[in-house]
């Protein structure tokens, strides 16, 4: 068997999950993902890590083994592998087996490997839902073109938690938990967002006042963000197909597109 035909099948198995061996790698992964992600969790419990953390530490590393050597075949398989590992889902699978690794010098950061959980979106891929992942896309797209307004309300947000959190140090002052200008400003943020911890609470009648204005200004932290997105989201709708490109595993295109939209080749 030649390279060539060798890097063919694993591309159908790996990357075409409308093969019955594709389908079948897809839930394979999948289950893998959950059982590994189960693992991290259950070490976190100092019961289970008392009683059977030697166990979980070595299906740890055989999890992170077998992502790894997938990792690896994506990138073997592929005519254009930078492209796979610049893209949402490359960065994903590296980032999932790194934690473990760098345990052997942080033992802590094998925590971080929970986030392998996100590979579980290509359960949508499985189950023929690919334009969920489109939509996604689309949303990200609208997250970043909308970036500029939302910064810019942000920066407003925070310059008024910051006059307001001035004021409320010199109305309430020490003795009401006001100790200095940045609590002050903390309260403010926790009161403008409407999380609310009650950690800190104005006891005056004017410092309530102040409270109330706050409270009301909280609504605009989710309004305002919210119909920047939703406006910049309508007019970027689109449709997407599930056909997967054979250079760079791109799976997300305009239902009728016939050139991948990131590295340009034939879709077949």
């Amino acid at each position: 068997m030649n390279n060539k035909t060798l890097r063919d099948r694993l591309y159908k198995v790996i990357f075409k999950s409308d093969t019955p061996a594709g389908k079948g790698f897809d839930v394979l992964l999948i289950i893998c993902i959950l059982l590994s992600v189960a693992v991290v969790m259950l070490d976190s419990v100092q019961y289970y890590n008392n009683k059977y953390g030697d166990i979980l530490y070595a299906m740890e590393w055989v999890f992170t083994l077998l992502f790894t050597l997938e990792y690896f075949l994506r990138i073997y398989c592929i005519n254009r592998p930078l492209i796979y590992m610049r893209s949402f889902f490359g960065i994903i699978d590296l980032l999932s087996i790194i934690p473990t690794y760098l345990s052997i010098l942080l033992p802590a950061s094998r925590y971080l490997s929970i986030i392998r959980i996100l590979r579980v979106l290509r359960i949508f891929r499985v189950l023929k839902l690919i334009f969920y992942i489109g939509e996604a896309n689309l949303l990200i797209d609208a997250l970043v073109s909308s970036r500029r307004k939302i910064i810019v309300f942000l920066f407003f947000i925070f310059t008024l938690a910051t006059i307001i959190g001035s004021v409320m140090y010199i109305v309430e002052g020490e003795a009401n938990g006001f100790t200095s200008i940045p609590r002050s400003v903390y309260w403010a943020i926790v009161t403008i967002t409407t999380v609310g911890y009650g950690d800190i609470s104005p006891q005056t009648a004017l410092g309530q006042f102040l409270a109330s204005f706050a409270m009301v200004i909280g609504y605009a932290t989710i309004a305002v963000p919210t119909g920047i997105i939703s406006a910049e989201y309508s007019t970027m709708k689109q449709k997407f197909n599930n056909t997967v490109c054979p250079d760079c595993g791109d799976e997300d295109h305009e239902d009728d597109a016939k050139f991948c939209r990131t590295c340009g080749a034939t879709l077949g």
